[in-house]
């Protein structure tokens, strides 16, 4: 198992001193979260949180992930480069995977990509996509780009995306490992027909097992269960024991941090980069 440090919403110098001090520390990957914009007027609520407000959203630097991560990879060596997660369907597919194998064959293929659904209406309606059709496209936009990383000339025809027979160039060696968040059946059959993996937030260890049985009976339903397959899970977990119970469950890239980041960023950078120092002493260079 792996450990994963993420930061968002933070002040925007801080971002390429902790990925060079999470590198140094052993951490095997750093993640950023993904916002396109805030609505001055919303419907519903915020989906993620207790109380179900947006209003710690405002304001909130939010750097577009592609760009961030190849500033990253500049004073990184080792470390891969996870967003979780992209708001897919809210995107044209052929301009994510031009952004996606340019990402992965800059960083020496060092990319993850995580997707998942934005809960925000308003999102689609800014980026001129269906809200209605978002996950049914999102089956396809996950297609369309593992097509367009072969560098072969690909074509896509169905009622949302006509693609003609295009190729790019460069593309990596292989398609980045595709990651599904979210907590839900629709997702776990994505993850399970499509994906190389899926990305859980704050469940408990019973909510872990259960769900990753659903899945594994998923995978082997479409014939993919001997393929590999990666966790990712944001949990409590205290001591280097738990950490390996984690594993033991299934668990293959823990997420860990310094703070919560559905609060105000108010830790300085030295904190953080003490911090980071430390998990590395303490639990990587132990585990």
């Amino acid at each position: 198992m792996e450990f994963q440090i993420a930061e968002s919403m933070c002040d925007i110098g801080h971002y390429l001193p902790l990925a060079q001090a999470a590198d140094e520390a052993g951490f095997g990957c750093f993640g950023l979260g993904d916002s396109v914009l805030y609505p001055e007027s919303a419907v519903g609520s915020y989906p993620y949180n207790d109380d179900g407000t947006r209003e710690f959203l405002d304001g909130a630097p939010f750097i577009d992930p592609f760009q961030l991560f190849a500033a990253m990879s500049v004073v990184t060596q080792k470390i891969k480069f996870a967003v979780g997660v992209l708001k897919l369907p809210i995107r044209n597919p052929v301009l994510v995977a031009k952004q996606v194998s340019s990402l992965q064959v800059f960083t020496n293929e060092r990319f993850i990509l995580g997707v998942g659904l934005s809960p925000w209406v308003e999102d689609f309606q800014a980026c001129g996509e269906d809200w209605d059709s978002r996950g049914p496209r999102m089956d396809e936009q996950i297609q369309i780009i593992r097509g367009l990383m072969t560098g072969d000339y690909f074509s896509w025809k169905s009622d949302y995306y006509d693609v003609p027979r295009i190729k790019l160039c460069p593309v990596p060696k292989k398609c980045p490992p595709i990651i599904i968040g979210g907590h839900s059946m629709p997702a776990y059959r994505r993850a399970a027909r499509y994906a190389d993996g899926v990305n859980f937030v704050s469940l408990s260890e019973a909510e872990l097992v259960e769900r990753l049985a659903v899945i594994t009976k998923l995978r082997r339903e479409y014939g993919r269960d001997k393929q590999p397959f990666q966790v990712f899970a944001g949990m409590a977990a205290f001591k280097i024991d738990d950490m390996r119970r984690l594993e033991d469950k299934g668990v293959t890239t823990l997420g860990v941090g310094y703070r919560n980041p559905y609060q105000p960023d108010r830790m300085t950078l030295q904190a953080k980069l003490d911090w980071v120092r430390r998990f590395g002493d303490d639990v990587i260079a132990k585990y």
